[in-house]
């Protein structure tokens, strides 16, 4: 059983909960600046890169997730449209949609050295005067160099 709502604006204990699928508790914060389906697509994906949503598991349908969530058709429709552009989640017509089979993310300790590496490049980047296009483009390069 999972838990679904709104957070009105008159407080977080205030919650709607709604029994939905076998997703984790979703909640759309009314007084968070953040807007809804941003607050939505951060919480989907955070599930999907966790491995809590695994590859072919179907996510709710729209009008049900927004019905559940007190949103608007169109801001779930968002939600899952930039999701299927960021290549997380594939939508098909009569299948729903479903979160796409990803590789693993590599582990934060794998990544460790190769972000201090990228650290260290910018900072001297930076240091020598080139600025954020020039660094990106430099990295591009790079990296189309390789075999």
């Amino acid at each position: 059983m999972v838990r679904c709502g709104t957070v009105p604006a008159f407080g977080a204990a205030d919650r709607v909960a709604i029994d939905v699928t076998d997703l984790p508790a979703l909640t759309v914060a009314a007084t968070d600046p953040t807007p809804p389906y941003e607050q939505l697509r951060r919480q989907l994906v955070a599930l999907i890169q966790d491995g809590v949503l695994v590859g072919g598991q179907r996510l709710p349908p729209l009008r049900q997730l927004a019905s559940d969530l007190g949103l608007a058709v169109g801001t779930v429709g968002r939600t899952y449209r930039e999701l299927e552009a960021a290549g997380l989640v594939e939508s098909r017509r009569g299948r729903g949609t479903r979160v796409a089979d990803i590789p693993p993310a590599t582990s934060a300790e794998e990544a460790a050295p190769l972000r201090r590496a990228a650290e260290e490049f910018v900072r001297r980047a930076v240091a020598s005067g080139a600025e954020r296009p020039a660094i990106v483009a430099a990295v591009r390069q790079a990296l189309d160099g390789l075999p």
